[in-house]
């Protein structure tokens, strides 16, 4: 059998895919899976196991595309038909919301279409479960694998997957000499954005940078640590800020490494202290200690998955939040009140207590 996940959307999207993709591959261990995402998240998916080949062009990209050359988007769009249709696939699970992937789903052939009906966007689907509103009660996780019923397939494991190759695992050491770290350092790790999916609106989901700041040279002070900023080259400004308020300066890896770097550099790491965003779910797919601070989005739906008690989630109960509903972020009047009113000693106390178990 020949399986093609769709799933569009950013890099904690894309992960929350992995425990559907282990289940059909334990399921049936010589089905071949493929994956079909956005261009952005397409290097995360190299360090995914049991995906083969990888189509990275989504609605978004092919946009952008066409607003620079008509003629250049229609040879994607058609590439990208061309591609799918030439693997004969027999399933697709489609994760996408939009009726679009269907539609292309069925135009190249598929013929079982599983997915989440959204608001009757998925008219081309053939086996579908229906959801009116946006995701909520439960972990996105538990939706997608919901989907599995339709396959007979039961999950034997309900966790984010994502490998290291010891080949990766030794470049990135060499990496991190690069930047000055040693073998024997203690190394924590800071991703202050919030990644790109979110756009424009990802700083509604940053805890303050002066704070993220104040915790990193607490961290580098008490416990000796070495402290790496990571991020996307868009965050770079972020990263700059904090650099700059802190007396003994972090390794700023900020859009210095590619993603198909940053899992071997993140499973090196002791902690991460991140905001809701895909560097947190790398860390969780590796096995990483997290401390996470969550702000207008609900962690029950959008956080660490499983919960563990390796990963510890900072977060106010405000009566407005969560206020990320229905893939909508309603306008705050609190003055971001969820994010501001948790302290640096908060999540260093946090930080504190994952460091100690670990040592």
């Amino acid at each position: 059998m020949k399986f093609l996940i769709i799933n569009p959307f950013g890099i904690g999207d894309v992960l929350f895919t992995t425990p559907v993709i282990r289940a059909i591959k334990h399921s049936q261990p010589d089905s071949r899976i493929s994956f079909w995402c956005n261009e952005r998240a397409a290097g995360i998916l190299k360090s995914v196991p049991d995906v083969g080949g990888i189509f990275a062009l989504s609605r978004g990209d092919l946009k952008k595309i066409y607003e620079r050359s008509f003629f250049s988007g229609v040879k994607k769009a058609l590439d990208l038909f061309s591609g799918i249709k030439k693997e004969h696939f027999d399933v697709s699970v489609d994760f996408s919301l939009d009726h679009r992937y269907g539609f292309v789903s069925k135009l190249a052939g598929i013929k079982r279409r599983i997915g989440l009906n959204y608001r009757n966007r998925g008219r081309f689907l053939t086996d579908k479960i229906d959801i009116q509103e946006g995701y909520s009660g439960k972990h996105v996780v538990e939706y997608y694998l919901d989907l599995l019923k339709f396959l007979n397939i039961r999950p034997e494991e309900k966790r984010l997957f994502l490998t290291v190759s010891a080949t990766d695992k030794m470049k990135s050491s060499l990496l991190l000499e690069s930047f000055g770290v040693k073998e024997s350092d203690l190394l924590v790790g800071i991703a202050p954005g919030a990644g790109a999916s979110w756009g424009k609106n990802a700083k509604f989901k940053h805890w303050p940078v002066i704070r993220f700041a104040q915790l990193a040279e607490r961290i580098m002070e008490v416990f000796g640590a070495k402290l790496l900023i990571l991020g996307s080259p868009s965050e770079r400004p972020i990263a700059e800020a904090i650099s700059y308020s802190m007396k003994k300066k972090p390794v700023d890896l900020v859009g210095r490494i590619t993603l198909e770097e940053l899992p071997a550099v993140i499973s090196n790491l002791k902690l991460l202290v991140a905001n809701d965003g895909g560097v947190l779910h790398i860390a969780v797919a590796l096995g990483a200690k997290t401390v996470s601070i969550f702000g207008p989005v609900d962690e029950r739906v959008y956080g660490p998955y499983p919960e563990s008690s390796a990963h510890i989630v900072i977060r106010k109960d405000l009566l407005c939040r969560p206020c990320y509903k229905n893939f909508r972020l309603d306008i705050c009047n609190m003055d971001r009140e969820c994010l501001n009113s948790i302290s640096t000693n908060e999540v260093f106390d946090a930080a504190r207590i994952q460091l100690i178990q670990t040592q």
